[in-house]
């Protein structure tokens, strides 16, 4: 591993993870390029800020789940190449409904430089420590589609405030929001903020 970077659950106890692209329950349905192993790793700096937001979280009565941090560029290259082969349907209805695939880069939801691969990016929800159940937020992790967009219309008042709860939580903790998707926070003071890095995830 690139010095500055780290596994998560090494230096934030307590978050939960389920590194998506290193399973097959992902809108490409297979494991993406460069995720060999279901960890979620970043800079050491956004695990100094996700422990804040883990903090903050708890005297909310939640926690965190990461679906996602650093992805390896071979891993954005592996979407792009997905993004050009015929549609098999397999992912359409769960992830990208009402788009083709190539609208996913022209939209916005995918991009061929992803800040997650500067390695202070994340993909995040919140689960209720007393249930141990992921709050409702009105769509699921990469549901490309404006209801996953901020201040979408269309989703339940309880779920509009548990979006609102996270957005408050992280931007708190020094992250900036991604107004086309509810769970993916950029760290405002990225230690790479100009470097695509491109080592896999072991």
């Amino acid at each position: 591993m690139k010095d500055g970077f780290v596994f998560v659950d090494d230096l934030v106890p307590g978050i939960r993870w389920d590194a998506k692209y290193a399973t097959w329950e992902n809108f490409t349905g297979k494991p993406v390029d460069g995720y060999l192993a279901n960890r979620i790793v970043g800079t050491r700096a956004l695990c100094t800020a996700l422990g804040r937001a883990r903090d903050q979280a708890a005297a909310l009565g939640f926690n965190l789940l990461v679906w996602d941090g650093y992805r390896p560029q071979r891993a954005v290259d592996c979407f792009l190449r997905w993004s050009q082969q015929p549609e098999d349907g397999r992912t359409k209805s769960r992830h990208y409904p009402n788009i083709d695939r190539a609208e996913m880069f022209e939209r916005g939801y995918v991009a061929v430089k992803s800040g997650h691969s500067r390695g202070s990016t994340v993909d995040l929800t919140l689960y209720d420590l007393a249930t141990n159940e992921l709050v409702p937020m009105g769509g699921d992790h990469d549901l490309m589609d404006p209801v996953s967009h901020h201040g979408a219309r269309g989703i339940a008042p309880a779920e509009a405030r548990n979006r609102q709860n996270l957005r408050s939580i992280m931007e708190t903790c020094g992250f900036s929001a991604y107004e086309c998707e509810w769970w993916h926070y950029t760290l405002d003071d990225e230690p790479f903020p100009d470097t695509y890095f491109d080592f896999p995830i072991t």
